[in-house]
């Protein structure tokens, strides 16, 4: 996929007005998510990405503070001067796109090196497990650790 090709689909995917604000979009996410991402996944991810685009994802020092899905969004939404929402919509669909030319192994990898809350923006589900329940409760018919969601 070229760049111009990626633009493109973000513009569509995420209903963009112009290809600017597509590009804009595309622009802001990658450097944000570069600064998330380190080691063989972020080398593998920059590999996988249009030129152009790696180069937006690369162009940021990887930062070692864990930040939660949701902070990733707080984070880039006051850098770029934007809404929760209006950065969640981008987030999701730039990274929804990065998904696809990551393919599951990759991804699969990306997210476990990251804290929770990255799936749902990659447009997965993530499965948590709740904790197990103490012994003295498990007798009383308490759940000894379900999924949710």
């Amino acid at each position: 996929m070229t760049f111009e090709q990626m633009l493109e689909r973000v513009r569509y995917e995420g209903a963009y007005p112009t290809r600017a604000r597509a590009e804009e979009a595309v622009r802001a996410v990658l450097a944000a998510f570069g600064r998330r991402l380190t080691g063989d996944e972020r080398v593998e991810l920059a590999a996988r990405l249009p030129h152009e685009a790696a180069l937006c994802f690369t162009a940021e020092i990887p930062d070692n503070e864990p930040v939660t899905g949701w902070g990733f969004v707080k984070d880039l939404a006051s850098r770029t001067g934007g809404t929760a929402a209006t950065t969640r919509w981008d987030t999701g669909t730039v990274l929804r796109i990065v998904a696809q030319l990551a393919g599951d192994d990759l991804l699969d990898r990306i997210l476990d090196q990251l804290p929770p809350g990255y799936a749902l923006l990659f447009g997965r589900a993530e499965l948590t497990q709740t904790p197990t329940a103490s012994p003295s409760l498990v007798g009383a018919g308490a759940p000894t650790g379900t999924t949710t969601l």
